[in-house]
């Protein structure tokens, strides 16, 4: 393995706490339903059933994919797309397009959720994906606390975890002129 190999930082989707509590949750909501006498019709415990089993056998199948949610190398930083819809909604953004990387949280009402992106540079090229038209754009500038050109190329720090010091090394090591933002 040459030294640059061994610089790359890559965070893959698994099991993290928010992701197991989830799955706990969801199991069990769904016993809870599964119980006979609870007074609730039997309609709605077998809606309820399929909506929590299937919404936590999809969380579970998005984090045993193990794919790569983000990734610093010598090429610049991918930003690992859905587990569920990866090709689509991954994208690769080279070092040359790139002026800093930033680590953001967005507030929500009951929990805080970290994310990390990168700022590009102007006149860099349109990101490839979902999420790039005005509706998207316009949403976006309103709901979260940094440039919409930082929310579209950034990723929820949500079924893996983020190593900042790793992450601050590769940063480093392949773009050392590329600041690290901590707005957390």
């Amino acid at each position: 393995m040459s030294n640059s190999e061994g610089a790359v930082y890559e965070a893959r989707y698994g099991f993290d706490r928010r992701t197991s509590g989830v799955l706990a949750i969801a199991v069990l909501f769904s016993a809870v339903l599964l119980m006979p006498g609870t007074g609730t019709p039997l309609a709605l415990r077998i809606a309820g059933t399929v909506l929590f089993t299937g919404g936590g056998l999809v969380m579970a199948a998005g984090s045993l994919t193990r794919k790569v949610a983000f990734r610093v190398d010598g090429t610049g930083v991918l930003l690992g797309g859905s587990p569920l819809r990866y090709r689509t909604t991954t994208v690769h953004v080279p070092w040359e397009d790139i002026t800093e990387v930033v680590l953001w949280r967005q507030h929500l009402p009951n929990a805080s959720v970290p994310w990390v992106g990168v700022s590009r540079r102007k006149g860099a090229p349109p990101l490839p994906g979902p999420g790039q038209g005005p509706t998207a754009r316009a949403l976006g500038g309103a709901l979260v606390p940094v440039p919409v050109e930082v929310l579209l190329a950034s990723r929820a720090v949500s079924g893996w975890r983020l190593d900042k010091q790793r992450l601050a090394e590769a940063v480093a090591h392949f773009a050392p002129g590329v600041p690290i933002r901590d707005g957390h």
